[in-house]
Formats: structure tokens, C-alpha cells, sequence
């Protein structure tokens, strides 16, 4: 997909660097990456180990300082001269990102509604609301007749179905996703990733996924290269990409 006519990037990453340690010990993780991205964009960060792809993951998801560089996150200015411009980085992770990792992380003492109500909660939500929009996504995700399971109780491909829930539970337009289809079989992981497509076109969002799993990457829009803390100029990835099923 080409970057949208008049549209704002919903991330926009400015010469950001980070580097750990000083001297004979600094290690440069990041070095003046720049990267934007769009609504309705599903794009990749691919890199061996230790090419600094969860190091910018992190940055963009305000877990992560830099050491410079400035970063947007759907039009605030959250980062200058690698200075934060926020003071509560948890509230601002609560209102604009969602985060899916490659292992659900579902507590296993809730069952699949209350692992997604449980961020609502969080964030100030009464829990009958938040158990509402819960069941909801859930029933959007086609898991809903498991809402009542317990996490021990679920497939590999329907408990990532519930941390996509879990994800979206305060409508964030950023999505990011570290390893997202790892533990997946090859039709779970091209679902999942048809979902996370069906969600980006539907809710103007933007998802930036780390992967390895060559067998989704024709899933994704744009493909970004990291070496050595640098950023290769992107790729497109299939001009096809696989048709969202509906419902």
C-alpha cells in the first residue's frame, strides 16, 4: 500500500539513535533511524539479532528512551532531542499503543474476557463496560465462544486471538507486534495476520511488527530492513497481498 494522499503518518520516527554505555563499552543500537507510518498500514522490521529491531519496537512503544532524535505518535510530539514530553509514559502507552507479543502473556488465573477487561480496567473503565467492550472484541475476532475459557483452556491460535483483544481493548490507532506468529502454525499465522490487516483498514490504525516468519511476509505493506543499527531503504512487499476474510 502507498503511503495515503493527504494523510498524517500515525508514527513518525526522526533520526532517532540509542546507544548503551559510554566509551570503549558504547554499544550503538539504533543510528538515525527515520521511519514513518501511516493509517491502514501494516509494515515489517526484520534484522538479525542484535540489529536493534525490539530496541526501536521498545522506543516507539514509550518503554525505551532514545539518545536522540525526535518521535510523533499520532500527531503529539512524544520525544525531542531524545527527551521524553510527557511525564506519564503509562498513560500515553494507555491511550495511543496497543502491544502483541509472541507468547499471549494471558493470566492464567482470568478467563479470555477478563484478560482483555482487565486493561480497560486499568485505565479508569467500570468493569461491567469494560467487560462489555471485551466480549465484544472478542465476538469481532471470531473468539467469542470461548469467552468464558481459561487461558490453559485455549489453542495457540485463539489465545493470540485474545491478546489481540487484549491489544485493542482502549481503541489504540498504534499496534505493535514483537514475533506475533512465532508460536503459530503456518494457516494460524497468515489468520492472524489477515486480522491484524482487517484491523488496520478498519480502524485507521497502524501496526509495526518484528519477525522473522518468512511465511507472512506477503501480509505486510512495506518490509524494513535493520543492519547494524541502520535502516535499509524499504521494500514492498507482495502487491497482492492475501484477501481479508470477512465476518
Amino acid at each position: 500500500m502507498a503511503e495515503p494522499a493527504n494523510a498524517s503518518p500515525l508514527v513518525r520516527i526522526d533520526r532517532v539513535s540509542k546507544h548503551f554505555g559510554e566509551g570503549e563499552t558504547r554499544v550503538d543500537a539504533l543510528r538515525e533511524v527515520s521511519l514513518d507510518v501511516y493509517p491502514r498500514q501494516v509494515v515489517a522490521l526484520l534484522g538479525p539479532s542484535g540489529s536493534g529491531k525490539t530496541t526501536l519496537l521498545n522506543i516507539v512503544g514509550c518503554i525505551l528512551d532514545a539518545s536522540s532524535g525526535t518521535m510523533d505518535l499520532d500527531g503529539e510530539t512524544v520525544l525531542r532531542d531524545g527527551r521524553w514530553q510527557r511525564g506519564d509514559l503509562r498513560r500515553l502507552r494507555l491511550e495511543k499503543i496497543g502491544f502483541i507479543f509472541q507468547f499471549h502473556n494471558l493470566l492464567p488465573f482470568l478467563d479470555a474476557t477478563d484478560n482483555v477487561a482487565v486493561v480497560l480496567k486499568l485505565a479508569g473503565v467500570d468493569m461491567s463496560a469494560a467487560r462489555k467492550r471485551a466480549a465484544e472484541l472478542l465476538d469481532y475476532l471470531e473468539v467469542g465462544h470461548r469467552r468464558t475459557a481459561m487461558p490453559a483452556k485455549l489453542s495457540g491460535g485463539e489465545a493470540q486471538r485474545v491478546a489481540i483483544a487484549r491489544a485493542l481493548a482502549n481503541r489504540p490507532r498504534i499496534i505493535l507486534a514483537d514475533e506475533p506468529t512465532a508460536a503459530l502454525d503456518s494457516k494460524r499465522a497468515r489468520i492472524v495476520m489477515d486480522l491484524l490487516r482487517k484491523l488496520a483498514i478498519e480502524q485507521e490504525a497502524a501496526i509495526i511488527a518484528v519477525t522473522h516468519d518468512e511465511k507472512i511476509f506477503d501480509r505486510f505493506d512495506h518490509i524494513f530492513q535493520l543492519r547494524d543499527g541502520r535502516l535499509d531503504e524499504p521494500s514492498a512487499a507482495a502487491d497482492d497481498p492475501a484477501e481479508v476474510p470477512s465476518g
